[in-house]
């Protein structure tokens, strides 16, 4: 049976599912569809046009299907759809989408948004997210599948976070990131494969074994973000093997130059040698679409609009 608090405002031209808890002094505006089974704590206010799914929790302060935070926003009519079983806590904010970015702000199902954390307009969040305390996400990023993001994370809008990946907290998040990966840091750093998150997830030895050959050919010989490849400097001891690499100084052995090919060629090979695994192949894809990309971010090249459209003085 559905349960709402005296003290609770209601839109009459909002729906209210089955089985709905409604606490104090939560308000549901205008054009807003509550699925059954949701439970929302006090103080929880949700505007539309807004869709709800079944199951989902939302605890005090949180602010969700409001206005989105865009200058370019005049009104136009943009919506936020949510799926199911979300637990989405105190201070959480989610934005409607906008006209530019195809006006629908979309989260999917089983995450877990943590304080204070922030869904930006017209961003697309997968299922089975970590989004951990304050994390910030710009507008039209993507989150995807079972990606885990720590707290008081900044990422760059246009931005896609690749699924099973796993961001440690207070990273900047400028580029994309690759699938299955772990990265930290600023400038952000690829430091493995996100081996736990994998295992939990039932992957097979194969593909976490192949991931990690893939992880040391593209990443372990640090290649510069634009593709090329970077010198690695190796020590030359008298027995002919390599030593620890240290920059060249006087009474140290000679220096070898070491180069790797492009990481263009490299995601060629792996592609060719790991075509039957689409964990390998799904990273590769996902490394190529950022560097086709604007700054290492795929989907910039789908903006429509001019980030240097002239305003009024």
């Amino acid at each position: 049976m559905t349960n709402i608090h005296p003290t609770a405002i209601i839109d009459p031209t909002s729906e209210v599912g089955r089985d709905v808890e409604i606490g104090p002094y939560s308000v549901i505006g205008p054009r807003v569809r509550i699925g059954d089974g949701c439970a929302l704590h006090s103080h929880v206010t949700i505007t539309g046009p807004s869709v709800v799914g079944a199951d989902n929790v939302f605890y005090p302060y949180s602010v969700i299907g409001a206005d989105p935070q865009d200058l370019k926003f005049h009104g136009e009519n943009s919506s936020l759809v949510i799926g199911d079983r979300n637990q989405i806590r105190e201070h959480v904010t989610i934005h409607r989408g906008t006209d530019n970015g195809g006006g629908v702000t979309e989260v999917g199902s089983d995450n877990l948004i943590m304080v204070a954390a922030h869904i930006a307009h017209d961003c697309v969040v997968g299922s089975h997210c970590v989004i951990a305390n304050m994390v910030m996400l710009g507008g039209h990023a993507v989150i995807e599948d079972c990606a885990n993001i720590g707290g008081g994370t900044g990422v760059h809008h246009y931005t896609t976070i690749g699924k099973l990946s796993f961001v440690a907290g207070l990273s900047r998040v400028k580029k994309d990131v690759p699938p299955f990966m772990k990265v930290e840091g600023d400038p952000l750093e690829v430091r493995g494969v996100n081996t736990i998150a994998l295992a939990r997830r039932q992957y097979s030895e194969d593909e976490i074994s192949g991931l990690k050959e893939a992880y040391k050919r593209l990443f372990h010989h640090h290649h510069r973000s634009n593709g090329t490849a970077a010198p690695v400097v190796t020590t030359t001891v008298r027995n002919g093997s390599r030593g620890s690499n240290r920059p060249p100084s006087k009474g140290r052995p000679s220096q070898a130059i070491e180069c790797h090919p492009p990481m263009s060629v490299t995601i060629e090979e792996l592609m060719s040698e790991y075509a039957h695994l689409t964990t390998v192949t799904d990273l590769c894809r996902s490394l190529s679409q950022s560097a086709e990309g604007v700054h290492g971010r795929s989907r910039e090249k789908t903006r429509e609009d001019s980030k240097f459209a002239t305003q009024p003085k």
